[in-house]
């Protein structure tokens, strides 16, 4: 489903990544971790086109439908946009306003969500974990065969965290949902069946999460 073949990126003299090599199939669950700065987000801005590799190159199908979530959200305070029509923008096909059945579903994950109140509330009101709820529920809301959530609970509050991860692997299983999720903290997310991968500049460990137990045993620190 995807292949890093080679993949380097540069800025001037500074290597983010080299030779970044990997793949993954479709159902595949990955987690990558590592330090700040390692480049876990260039990794996956290089998979949705927002940068382009200085060399190597990323095979993947073009046909596959994304969902994304950045690390840092624009919200622009000027912007007079509501939840709804943030949610809405992220729908497959639009016309000028949603139609029963699109609000229907929007409504359906706001409940799951735990902000069914929010529905025709203005963005910029909204705290940065409601703010992160509603992007999550964008980047969910076409059913994407490939989610990519970049720190996806920075702004979660951490009685809602584990419902998230909850939530999350459950589409897992259900949709056979291939899934990349970037983080620092494995505690609540790891399940078994999942991959790990530690980037710094360069893969350090791609595998299960058992081996990678061990791989931080043998010297290297949690991140």
């Amino acid at each position: 489903m995807i292949n890093y073949q080679n993949v380097s990126v540069s800025f001037g003299k500074f290597n983010v990544l080299h030779d970044i090599n990997f793949h993954l199939k479709k159902g595949d669950f990955l987690h990558i971790v590592g330090p700040n700065g390692s480049g876990k987000t260039t990794l996956v801005k290089l998979l949705i086109g927002l940068l382009k590799p200085t060399s190597g190159e990323i095979l993947m199908n073009q046909n596959m439908q994304m969902g994304y979530l950045p690390q840092k959200l624009n919200s622009k305070i000027n912007l007079p946009m509501t939840v709804c029509e943030v949610i809405y923008s992220g729908f497959k096909k639009q016309r000028l306003s949603p139609s029963k059945a699109d609000k229907k579903l929007i409504e359906s994950w706001l409940n799951t969500m735990e902000i069914p109140q929010l529905l025709h509330a203005s963005m910029h009101y909204l705290s940065g974990g409601q703010q992160q709820r509603v992007f999550l529920i964008r980047a969910l809301i076409s059913n994407p065969d490939l989610l990519i959530l970049d720190e996806p609970t920075s702004a979660l509050d951490p009685s809602f965290r584990e419902k998230f991860y909850h939530l999350l692997y459950d589409l897992h299983q259900e949709r056979n949902m291939t899934i990349i999720h970037v983080t620092h903290d494995l505690t609540d997310a790891v399940k078994e069946n999942c991959l790990t991968m530690y980037v710094d500049q360069t893969i350090k460990f791609f595998g299960s999460y058992q081996d990678f137990q061990e791989f931080e045993h043998r010297g290297h620190h949690h991140v």
